[in-house]
């Protein structure tokens, strides 16, 4: 089986619907799909719907926004198959609330400094439930100040470091986010620790018996960062997941459906403990 167990559409940061990504999925022979959009689970029923028509299985997920305290740093959680989603509800309302108010701070920085409308941004959100920093981007290329999502021009405002229009709050604590988790009866995996340097974190959780699985197959991780990855995985026999953060026109680079995947294996070991979590 075929499996692609990380992507995002119109309801958080990506291009496309729910439709589109389905249609497209079946097209390039994905079998097993789940679409994680960023903290909100209003895919699920839809998706699966149209995933029967389709003939694409589809996993339930979601991608949590979490906070490393040790470190003071974002980490991503995708949670899979929660038998109990709506345990997880109160904690999307509060990251997408998070969001909102950094993209709102963030919204009149950039306006402080090109004279693009609030309606201009808000246009490219209506099916979102937050607002981030590429719908931001979008009303900027449409009134000419770029070419691009990812060139100068983001790097200048919203880079993590020197971005003069970033702005980043806490997200709720990730010791937390699991532990919702898995009271959602989900399954936890640590998504693209390469992406905010998380490796440390993974060791820990996984030393804890807190994190069921890690998502090594995501195009942040080189061939090393992958190999410490899967050594991490084997020590504590975490479920290896793989994805392709697929965001349409929003994607950061190029990357398409089914461009990294998950081992049926895998997706059955998911499945397999979240049945057991009942």
């Amino acid at each position: 089986m075929i499996c692609d167990l990380h992507c995002h559409t119109k309801l958080s940061d990506g291009s496309l619907g729910i439709e589109d990504i389905i249609s497209q999925a079946k097209r390039t022979g994905i079998e097993c799909l789940s679409i994680t959009d960023h903290d909100t689970m209003a895919s699920f029923s839809r998706a699966e719907v149209l995933g029967q028509r389709e003939g694409v299985k589809i996993l339930r997920g979601v991608e949590l926004s979490a906070w490393d305290k040790d470190r003071n740093s974002k980490v991503h959680i995708l949670c899979y198959a929660p038998q109990k989603p709506d345990r997880l509800e109160g904690l999307c309302l509060k990251s997408c609330e998070i969001r909102k108010a950094c993209s709102k701070e963030m919204i009149d920085k950039v306006m402080s400094k090109y004279p693009i409308t609030l309606e201009s941004i808000l246009k490219h959100t209506t099916a979102s439930k937050s607002i981030f920093k590429q719908h931001i981007m979008r009303a900027l290329i449409d009134y000419g100040y770029a070419l691009e999502f990812y060139g100068e021009l983001d790097r200048e405002l919203f880079n993590p470091k020197i971005g003069s229009c970033y702005v980043e709050r806490e997200y709720p604590d990730v010791n937390f986010v699991i532990d919702l988790i898995h009271t959602a009866r989900g399954v936890a995996v640590m998504a693209h620790p390469a992406q905010y340097d998380n490796i440390e974190l993974l060791e820990e959780l996984a030393k804890k018996g807190k994190i069921d699985g890690v998502e090594i197959g995501h195009y942040s991780a080189d061939e090393n960062y992958r190999k410490e990855l899967g050594a991490i995985a084997d020590r504590y026999e975490l479920i290896r997941t793989g994805g392709s953060d697929f965001h349409g026109l929003y994607n950061s680079v190029p990357t398409h459906l089914g461009s990294e995947l998950t081992a049926q294996e895998e997706v059955d070991r998911i499945i397999k403990l979240a049945a057991k979590k009942d």
